[in-house]
C-alpha cells in the first residue's frame, strides 16, 4: 500500500514540477523588468535634475544616459527627450524610454519580443 502511494506522489510531482519551474523563471523575468523600469526612472530623475540646474539639453541627455547605463542598461536602446517651457521657474520635463528584451530563456513565449519602458520626470528650472 505505501509503495503505491509513493509512486503516485512521484508521478504527481513529475507532472507539476515543469509548471512550477516555468512560473519561477517567469517571476525572475518580471523581476528583471521591474529592475530595468526602476533604472529608467532613475535616469529620468537624473536628467531632470540636470535640466533644473542647466539649460544645456545635451548635458541633460548625457546625464540621463549615464545614470541609466550605470544601472546596466544598453545605451544604444535608450531614448531621451527634453521639453522646456521657458526660463527659470518653469518646468523642464525629461522622458527616458528603453526597449527591453526578455533575457530568461524558456519563458520568452510568455512575453512580447520587446517591452517598451518609459519614465517622465518634471522639475522646476532653478537656473541656467
Amino acid at each position: 500500500m505505501w509503495a503505491g502511494e509513493r509512486a503516485s506522489a512521484s508521478v504527481e510531482f513529475a507532472l507539476v514540477l515543469p509548471l512550477v519551474l516555468i512560473m519561477a523563471l517567469a517571476l525572475v523575468q518580471v523581476g528583471l523588468l521591474v529592475k530595468d523600469q526602476l533604472v529608467v526612472s532613475g535616469g529620468a530623475r537624473a536628467g531632470a535634475r540636470e535640466g533644473a540646474v542647466t539649460s544645456d539639453d545635451a548635458r541633460v541627455q548625457q546625464a540621463a544616459i549615464d545614470a541609466a547605463s550605470a544601472g546596466g542598461l544598453d545605451s544604444a536602446r535608450l531614448g531621451v527627450t527634453v521639453e522646456r517651457e521657458g526660463g527659470v521657474g518653469t518646468p523642464v520635463k525629461v522622458t527616458v524610454t528603453y526597449d527591453d528584451q526578455v533575457v530568461v530563456p524558456l519563458v520568452a513565449w510568455l512575453f512580447p519580443t520587446s517591452i517598451h519602458l518609459t519614465s517622465t520626470v518634471t522639475m522646476r528650472q532653478e537656473g541656467g
